[in-house]
């Protein structure tokens, strides 16, 4: 079972064990992402994955993993490895896991958060007139996340969303 996962800059050759996450498609980019995973037995391997990486997360409550690259968002079942769903040329520009458990990602307006799967989502809207949301850190059950002013972006805004009530509020302008 997967306990750790980390992007990392291309390994050498023969230092990890490797497996290709690849989706056959004429859109891809030439890009790629390496994921070292940590098993429990604390083996390494790396993942190898189509587009430049944006994030990675696990879920333990859920038992997956989420992959973000600018081609394709992955979910992984996190006793295998395996795919278990992917969405092809995602919008996202971060991700990250709530403390409980839900994949929470960035996207130009909103963020949305995913639970078991890429099928059912929440978008959960922060003030009208904010675009680029970047996900920050956690800090108990609150994310703190930044965010710039739609259109001309000359104001920058921290807020912070409560996972349990999904809830959005300003920090500071």
């Amino acid at each position: 079972m997967i306990i750790q996962a980390k992007i990392i800059s291309q390994p050498q050759s023969g230092e990890y064990s490797e497996r290709i996450y690849n989706i056959e498609s004429p859109w891809n980019s030439q890009n790629w992402t390496w994921i070292k995973f940590t098993n429990e037995d604390l083996s390494e391997w790396c993942g190898i994955f189509r587009g430049d990486g944006n994030g990675v997360g696990i879920s333990f409550k859920h038992n997956l993993i989420m992959v973000l690259t600018w081609d394709y968002l992955f979910l992984l079942d996190r006793v295998s490895g395996n795919i278990v769903e992917y969405e092809r040329m995602p919008q996202y520009h971060s991700l990250t896991v709530s403390p409980l458990g839900d994949f929470i990602l960035g996207y130009d307006y909103w963020i949305s958060k995913y639970t078991t799967d890429l099928k059912n989502s929440v978008n959960i809207k922060s003030r009208s007139g904010v675009e680029f949301i970047k996900v920050l850190e956690w800090m108990s059950g609150w994310g703190e996340f930044t965010c710039d002013e739609f259109p001309l972006g000359e104001k920058h805004f921290l807020m912070e969303y409560d996972c349990e009530t999904d809830k959005i509020a300003i920090i500071s302008e």
